[in-house]
């Protein structure tokens, strides 16, 4: 699923809506469409445990049952983890940084290591980008809060040797223009020559409000349920991601959030 594009997975969405019979609202005029808003979303070829956004009911429902209903009817890949009622402040206003995961076949963790320690002490590491308006110039160092370096070895079958390969865990604030984890690997290319032989494997973990004293990333739904989990900033050399104990529940939104 992480080749999906967003449009991809609004069309299934919008699809399993209409599957599940959950009674969206549609915006008046000659073209309704259904309310849906998304924030934030994963680029293409990204995976994700945290996409999030809002939907407008024309009736109350509960949402769990919402959950439920939708979950069934979309494809296999996308999971509705969770569903609650919307509150103020909207997403827009909650979602200020995200935790990725990138993995990186074939690179040494200590060449990773050198590279990630020249990138954090750099006052400014400017890349290229193509966007929707043409090729763009930005600096991309104020947005990144914080990156480790993990590592481990895996065998790829047995009597292979075994291959060494480094995990990047970092925290990017979410600013404009965007800066996404590719947008760092460049800079990390760029400065230390830092290149992978195969494309990395980036996964978001989570997003949600930012606390700019420690780093971490807090449940973008505490202000909708009294409990609250938090996501730390980047710590320990080690992966503990598919452990729920170690993070916020995955993707939801308030009233679906899918995860691609």
């Amino acid at each position: 699923m992480r080749f999906a594009s967003h449009r991809d997975i609004a069309r299934a969405l919008e699809r399993a809506l209409r599957r599940a019979s959950v009674p969206v609202a549609f915006s008046a005029g000659f073209s309704p469409h259904p309310k849906i808003s998304y924030t934030g979303a994963a680029p293409t070829g990204v995976a994700s445990e945290a996409e999030y956004l809002e939907l407008t009911l024309a009736e109350a429902r509960r949402p769990e049952e919402v959950r439920v209903a939708i979950d069934a009817a979309m494809p296999d890949g996308i999971d509705v983890v969770e569903v609650v009622e919307a509150r103020t402040p909207g997403l827009a206003d909650r979602l200020q940084a995200s935790q990725w995961r990138v993995e990186m076949a074939d690179v040494d963790p200590d060449d990773a290591a050198r590279a990630v320690a020249a990138y954090l002490a750099a006052e400014s590491v400017e890349v290229e980008r193509m966007t929707k308006k043409g090729r763009r110039r930005f600096d991309t160092r104020p947005a990144v809060l914080g990156i480790d370096v993990c590592s481990r070895s895996h065998g790829r079958a047995p009597g292979d040797r075994h291959a060494t390969y480094a995990i990047l865990r970092m925290v990017v604030r979410h600013t404009t223009p965007a800066v996404r984890p590719d947008d760092v690997l460049t800079g990390l290319r760029q400065l230390a020559d830092l290149a992978p032989l195969s494309s990395p494997k980036m996964t978001r973990l989570a997003q949600g409000p930012l606390d700019e004293a420690t780093g971490a990333i807090a449940d973008p739904f505490d202000a909708d349920r009294p409990e609250a989990h938090t996501i730390e900033s980047p710590g320990p050399a080690h992966d503990q991601t598919n452990d729920r104990r170690t993070r916020a529940p995955r993707p939801s939104s308030p009233i679906a959030g899918p995860p691609q």
